[in-house]
């Protein structure tokens, strides 16, 4: 399957086609900065792994997902080694009824397959025919179900701290006593403004932040005992089990998806 990239300017624009796709491949780390679409984009990876940040929230997705980014919202995008990457750049007067807010999306096979096709389309007109799979692409972004994969951080600034900490060591294994007592802030408040400012309690924030280094490090070709001890968890069992529900894959057959 072969792959082209396309003019930024063109697929940003908000004149021209309902939808606009590229794709490409990359043997370096991509980083974007922030940035800002006339049209609603659609990207994610058939193979490796991106992290996208839109707002305080952040999502690492793997190639099974994608995430789906309204118009006009910043956003910023970075990949973790090589990549083979796509967009969906849909025109705003399309994205009606799409999803209003930032958010992370399985990726069906048609959806997947019907994104090839529309990579590979030249010039800025679209016929009967792609005007007709253009409306099957939007159709399956519509219906496509939302994952829970996104990791938002907390505003007060001792969480900050701890986020940050566990973002760069997630086996770090202190309680969350521990963690209350070296910022400075009672458990019960550090408890209570973890669910106010992120939705997870400390311990399932924690269990994400995990499951998204997981991703990168199962990308990066580590074993999966490796990774799972080096997460904190002394059950390599417990920590596949808790993959597979989170991303619907082994993380075997999730590296094997990398490759």
């Amino acid at each position: 399957m072969a792959f082209h990239w396309i003019s930024l300017d063109t697929a940003s624009s908000s004149d021209g086609p309902p939808l606009v796709a590229v794709a490409g491949q990359s043997n370096a780390v991509r980083d974007t900065g922030r940035h800002r679409h006339a049209r609603g984009q659609l990207l994610g990876a058939q193979k490796g792994l991106l992290s996208v940040g839109v707002g305080s929230d952040r999502w690492v997705v793997p190639a099974t997902h994608a995430v789906w980014v309204p118009p006009g919202i910043d956003h910023e995008l970075r990949s973790h080694g090589p990549f083979n990457g796509w967009s969906l750049y849909v025109a705003a007067a399309h994205c009606e009824e799409l999803p209003a807010q930032a958010c992370v999306l399985e990726i069906s096979g048609l959806l997947y397959e019907a994104t090839a096709r529309a990579a590979s389309w030249q010039g800025g007109g679209l016929g009967d025919v792609e005007l007709r799979l253009a409306s099957v692409i939007l159709d399956e972004i519509r219906t496509s179900p939302q994952a829970e994969l996104g990791l938002p951080m907390p505003h007060d600034a001792r969480l900050q701290k701890i986020a940050q900490a566990l973002s760069d060591q997630p086996g770090d294994t202190r309680h969350m006593e521990a963690w209350a007592d070296w910022v400075g802030v009672a458990p019960r408040t550090l408890t209570r403004r973890f669910v106010a400012e992120t939705g997870f309690t400390f311990t399932a924030w924690r269990q994400r932040v995990r499951l998204l280094k997981a991703l990168e490090w199962l990308a990066d070709g580590r074993a999966v005992t490796a990774v799972a001890l080096d997460l904190g968890h002394d059950n390599v069992s417990a920590f596949i089990a808790l993959f597979r529900r989170t991303f619907g894959v082994t993380p075997g057959h999730y590296q094997s998806l990398m490759r």
